[in-house]
This record gives structure tokens, sequence and C-alpha cells, in this order.
């Protein structure tokens, strides 16, 4: 425990004790680590050196043109928040799927998939969908816990599904790229829908009662205007989506330029809705400037604790202690993930990206962990952090919007199947990594001992060596061997050198 000494251990319980305080989060890490940093110089365990990194490290955060992507994903999401899209989209998928039971349901898990992969917010997502959907779905014999559960659970797809801003922070904290990362997000978003409707499907067989069909008056009928309006609705939005993903995955552009491109298809989505105003505009660049501010202050008050922390051994304390995880990597996967489940009670997602991210990425890659495939495991994770009853943030919006007759026990008890829900995706990850990996483009893979060299005028092929000879022995070369050593006390004999074979420079060499 104190193999590296006391200060780091200590550094993280103080890190612990103020945020329970109830400090910003940002102010706190910053003051944790000046403050140990004063103490470890006055006791010799820190040099003053490192302090005189902090101006180059907050430059370069300013300068990350990689986490640009995180206001103008926020600003896209802000404008098609407040632009009428979601309302679109529930009332045609609503009455769609209307005439059969579940039907609401199955209407906000797709919108909710639609908005996450083209708003990134999850408040936007759970609001509005809780505005608009949850008194139809009480007013039509819903139950009032699948009602609150579908809503928020929905909402929370937006983490995983990209373009995330958690998976921004997380690739940015790992030294990934974005496009993989979102690459490797694209099987765990599929198979979270695919669960979540699989869990409406058998539920309205078992108790079609908790979730009636809508009245024939309500949906109508199935018609050619009825499916105008559905695709009226998602045609703009697909559109969006390929904008922004599209190019990212066929590296047409950066995501930073990619999110400058969905800004632009917001504001024209907004445009073509006819809903495109000065005040939209406004409310929308508000909330994009707090949340930027927000991040840039909790990543400068990470950068002050972390630069102390890891001159302090403090990285080498939690790769000691993780490493040592009985069970090996798999050991090492289930207590990272009870840990941040636990965190997530308490902590906010970019708070947990910021600090116990960049503990963990030494102890995964060391391990031989894929860090694509562990930051999409932790981003599944984390999404629980919106679920958890009873400090989940997904819940307190909802509750927030929802009527005093709905009772905060009943969403709580309705976000627990959920929660479960998630947790089985985290499982999925682990034991079948393909999920994840498989649409990583791994490349070319190359065997180097099937590399063989042919120079002309050496009589022969110059092979490379086998790796890892057994034994750890030296590999022989054809053609080239070591003169003898000669007896102890005496020169070598060293035989007069023959005559070098004239290679025939005329002809390249030949490499198979």
């Amino acid at each position: 425990m104190f193999d590296y000494g006391i200060i780091p251990p200590a550094m993280f319980v103080g890190m612990i004790i103020f945020m329970l305080y109830g400090f910003p989060v940002a102010f706190s890490l910053a003051a944790v680590g000046l403050f140990f940093g004063i103490i470890g110089i006055i006791t010799g365990h820190f040099s003053e050196v490192f302090l005189q990194a902090l101006p180059l490290r907050f430059f370069g955060i300013v300068s990350n043109d990689l986490l640009l992507a995180i206001p103008f994903f926020t600003l896209m999401g802000a404008v098609l928040e407040r632009c009428g899209l979601a309302e679109d989209l529930l009332e045609g998928t609503g009455k769609l799927f209307g005439a059969i039971p579940g039907g609401l349901a199955y209407a906000v898990i797709l919108v909710g998939a639609v908005l996450g992969a083209i708003t990134g917010t999850v408040a936007a997502s759970v609001i509005t969908m809780g505005v608009i959907s949850l008194p139809i779905m009480l007013r039509y014999g819903y139950s009032p816990r699948l009602a609150t559960g579908v809503i928020a659970a929905s909402g929370t797809i937006t983490q995983v599904i990209p373009p995330s801003l958690v998976l921004v922070v997380l690739a940015d904290q790992l030294g990934r790229s974005v496009g993989d990362m979102y690459l490797g997000a694209i099987g765990p978003s599929i198979l979270q829908v695919a669960i979540f409707v699989g869990y409406i499907l058998v539920l309205s067989i078992i108790n079609p009662k908790s979730m009636p069909p809508l009245p024939k008056e309500v949906h109508g009928d199935f018609d050619w205007k009825l499916l105008a309006t559905v695709l009226w609705g998602m045609i703009p939005s697909i559109v969006l989506i390929f904008l922004v993903l599209g190019t990212i995955f066929m590296g047409l552009a950066t995501p930073t330029e990619a999110g400058a491109l969905g800004v632009v298809g917001a504001i024209a989505l907004a445009a073509l809705h006819r809903r495109l105003t000065w005040p939209l505009i406004r409310e929308a660049m508000t909330s994009t400037m707090h949340i930027t501010s927000m991040v840039v202050m909790i990543l400068i008050g990470s950068t002050c604790f972390s630069l102390v922390f890891q001159g302090m051994d403090g990285s080498r304390w939690i790769e000691h202690m993780l490493s040592g995880i009985p069970g090996g990597p798999v050991g090492f996967l289930i207590f990272v993930n009870i840990f941040i489940f636990i965190l997530a009670f308490f902590l906010d997602f970019f708070e947990i990206a910021f600090i116990v991210i960049p503990m963990l990425a030494p102890v995964a890659h060391s391990l031989g962990i894929d860090l694509i495939w562990f930051g999409v495991l932790i981003c599944v994770n984390m999404q629980t952090s919106f679920m958890h009853p009873p400090f989940g943030f997904a819940l307190f919006y909802l509750r927030s919007i929802a009527s005093r007759d709905v009772k905060t026990k009943d969403i709580y008890m309705g976000a627990i199947p959920w929660v479960g829900m998630q947790l089985i995706l985290v499982a999925i990850i682990i034991f079948w990594p393909q999920s994840v990996t498989y649409w990583l483009d791994k490349g070319p893979q190359v065997d180097p001992n099937t590399i063989k060299i042919e120079v002309p005028g050496f009589g022969g092929q110059l092979g490379l060596p086998p790796m890892g000879a057994p034994g750890g022995a030296s590999p022989q070369i054809p053609g080239l061997t070591l003169p003898p050593l000669g007896t102890p006390g005496q020169p070598p004999a060293v035989p007069a050198p023959a005559a070098p074979a004239q290679p025939d420079l005329s002809q390249p060499p030949v490499i198979k």
C-alpha cells in the first residue's frame, strides 16, 4: 500500500474528501495538487522543476485541436434540441408504432437513438422526450415505472452512440483516435438498442396491460401521409448523421472539422423546419459556452493534480496496486468496472474521464489490453451513472419535468431494470471483445519470419532472424560467420582476408 510513500494515497484520499464536501471539482483538483506539491517540495519528495511544466500544460490544453470538437458537437446538439426536430420524430414514430402494445416505448427507444446520434447530450434527449412522451404514455394507460424508465434509459444511449462527447474526451485521455473510438462504439450502440427493444417485446407479451396500444383515432391509419411525415423527420436527420460520422470514418474530415460541418447542418436543418431564429442561436451558444468552460476548467484542475501525482510516483503506485490483482487482465477489468460503477454514483462522466482514466490507462496498456476496447467498455459503464438511483442525472432531469402525479419512488424503481440491461452490455463487451474490435480497421498483418531479401552477389538469401529464438540463442545468418576467438592469453588467429565477391550492381535487390 505504501511502497511508494504515503503521499500518493494521501492525495487520493484528499481529493475524495474535497469532492464529498461539495467544493467544485476543478478547483478541488487544483487545490489538492498544489497543496501536496508544496508539501512534497518541503519534505524533499517532489522537485519544483515539475511545476515549471504547468504553463506549458495549460497552453497544450487550450491549443488542443481535438478538444475543439466538444463545443462544436455541443452547439450542434443545442441547436437541434431547440428547433423542434425531436417533436416531429416522436410524433411520427409514435403514430407509426402506436397500433401495437408498447408502440410508444418502441418509438421512444428509436427516437432516443437518433437524437443521441445527432445531439450527443443526455439532458437534451431526456428532457425533450419526457416533456413530449411522458404525458401521452401516462394518459393512455402506460405504467409510470415503465414510462419513466424507458424515457430515462433511451436518453442515456446518447453516451455510447457516436458522436458522443464522452468518446471524444476518452479518446483524448487514452491517446487514441476519435474515429477509432467512434468505430468501436458502433457495435455496443446497436446491441444496447437491441437489448432495450427486446425487453419491451418480452414485456409486451408477458404484461400487455402495462403498455396498451393507442386508440385508432389517435394513431390513425397507416397510409402514405403518415409515412411521409415519418420520413420528413428521419431523412434530414440521417443525412446529418452521415455528414458528421461518415466524413470521419472515410477520412475526409477530422472530428473537429466534422463537428463544424455538423453545426452548419444543424442550422440548415432548423432553417428547413422554419424554426431558425436569433433567440434560438443565442440560447444554444450560451449553453455551449457553459459546458465548454466547465470541461476546460476541469481539465486544467486535473492537469495540476496529475502532474503532482505523477511526480510523487503516484502512477507507479496505482500500477503496482492494480497489476497485483488476482485474475490478471480479467480481474483488473472486473475491479475497474465495479470501481467506476461506484464512482458514478457521485461523479460526473467528465470528472471520471479526467481524473480516473489517466490513472487506469497505463495499467491497462501494461496488461496488453486494447485501449480502444477499454475506452468503449468504460464509456458503456459510465452511462449507468445517469441511471443510478438515487443520484442518476437522467432521473433528476425526468423528475424536474414530470408532473406531481408521478412519484419519485416510481422513477427510481422504474430505472432499476434498465440499469441491469446496461450492466448486461458491460458483461457482453468483456466476454465478447469482437463486439467492439470487429468494426476497427486492423490493417495488413505481416509475419516478419516470412520476409526474405535476395541480394545479388552474396550467393544466397539474407533472411531476417526468427523472432524470439528458443533459449536466447543468436540467430545464424547464412554466409556470415564470426572469426575464432583463439586460446586465452594469445591473440585470436585472424585468417587472411579472401577476395570479396563483387556484387552485380546492375541488378536491384530482390525482396520476397
